[in-house]
């Protein structure tokens, strides 16, 4: 072949015309229908030419992908945003409880000091008052001294 020849297209597949065989002329050989009649199928090959191939042989179809979704997602998981919330609502609900809580002990100890006592002294004014009102008891305290020498001499 020379280069000005041009290029003639391969014939793959050649037909065999089946012709007439007398029977009483020579044994024939049997027919080894198993091997014969496998199902052929043609695929492409590396220079994208289509071959015959058994169909055991051929390699397996490719399926088509299915289609990928497109739309945009966003930028922080749903899951990841609950969870995040839930971290800063209990923190937050933490720091609350834990502020709420020092501020009920310092009122406690603060009026248990300071309004704690005047209370307590209120109350006794107000116990000591009905008996201020009437005029009071009067109690006389008398004390008595007595000395007596002796002289046992």
């Amino acid at each position: 072949m020379t280069y000005s020849e041009r290029p003639v297209a391969l014939e793959v597949h050649h037909p065999v015309p089946i012709t007439a065989v007398d029977p009483y002329a020579a044994p024939l050989a049997p027919a080894q229908t198993g091997i014969e009649r496998q199902p052929v199928v043609w695929v492409p090959d590396a220079y994208g030419r289509m071959v015959p191939m058994p169909k055991h042989l051929a390699p397996p179809p490719v399926l088509a992908s299915e289609p990928r979704d497109l739309s945009p997602l966003p930028l922080l998981d749903p899951v990841a945003q609950r969870l995040i919330g839930g971290g800063i609502g209990g923190g937050a609900l933490s720091a609350g409880v834990g502020y709420g809580t020092g501020q009920a002990i310092s009122a406690a100890v603060g009026f248990t000091s300071g309004a704690g006592l005047w209370l307590v002294l209120l109350f006794l004014l107000v116990l000591r008052a009905p008996a201020v009102a009437e005029g009071g008891s009067t109690v006389n305290i008398r004390k008595a001294v007595i000395k007596r020498s002796h002289f046992h001499g």
